[in-house]
């Protein structure tokens, strides 16, 4: 098989043994099952040569292939486990498209439950780290509803207590801006995944999205409100790919 090298993959993990909601993946979320919706975003993005989905599920593999993805391997059982990182998936994914004959300049993790995720995100992460070549990373982030620095926590008998002590009395405006993983997509140079460069780090750059399209899915509140979030926004008009 020829060599080919360059571009950009996008690559979706997707387990079948996820615990806190069975069978997330592949569950419908308004109409679709969720994963779909990832696959959907990054073939719309334009941005990458192949859209492979990493999973070792069966089923899974099925639905993938059916709205567009690439399943050329299946992920083993050792990284689809609980304990299995997003950086081992995507060096064993890296891996296997190397032993193919594929080297891509750029690999895009984008998580199969991030619904809200628009190609315009994913467009910005690559612009960032082209204009960028010292950096390895760009992610999806959005900034705290409330500085973080005025957090409060419990003290040992049950009392309320600043967590930052320091910061009790400083005015919100005059704290700077803090930021969370959104937990969407993390663009990546291929050579920073395989040699484990630190993604929460100065090695990466934000690409920030609005609060309002961003929700973790780990329980079955987390759906409900991402899917009454959803639906709303749709009906605005705002969730146009």
């Amino acid at each position: 098989m020829p060599e080919v090298q360059g571009g950009a993959v996008a690559i979706i993990p997707a387990r079948g043994g996820s615990k806190r909601i069975v069978g997330k993946n592949l569950r419908s979320f308004q109409g679709l099952p969720i994963m779909a919706r990832s696959i959907q975003t990054a073939l719309a993005s334009e941005l990458f040569d192949r859209v492979v989905v990493s999973t070792d599920d069966p089923q899974i593999a099925e639905v993938a292939l059916a709205h567009g993805a690439e399943v050329p391997f299946m992920r083993p059982a050792h990284l689809a486990d609980d304990h299995a990182t997003t950086r081992a998936v995507i060096v064993h994914a890296l891996g296997e498209l190397a032993e193919q004959g594929y080297l891509p300049d750029y690999a895009c993790c984008i998580y199969a439950t991030a619904p809200f995720l628009r190609p315009r995100f994913l467009r910005d992460g690559l612009a960032l780290l082209e204009q960028h070549p010292q950096r390895a990373f760009a992610f999806s982030v959005c900034g705290f509803g409330f500085p973080i620095q005025r957090a409060l926590t419990l003290t040992g008998d049950g009392a309320l207590t600043a967590l930052y002590p320091q910061f009790r009395d400083t005015r919100s405006q005059d704290l700077p801006a803090t930021f969370q993983d959104a937990g969407q997509f993390y663009w990546g140079r291929r050579q920073a995944w395989l040699e484990g460069a630190a993604l929460f780090s100065e090695h990466s750059l934000p690409v920030i999205v609005p609060r309002h399209l961003v929700q973790d899915i780990d329980t079955e509140e987390d759906w409900i409100r991402a899917e009454y979030l959803y639906a709303g926004l749709q009906a605005g008009g705002e969730l146009d790919l």
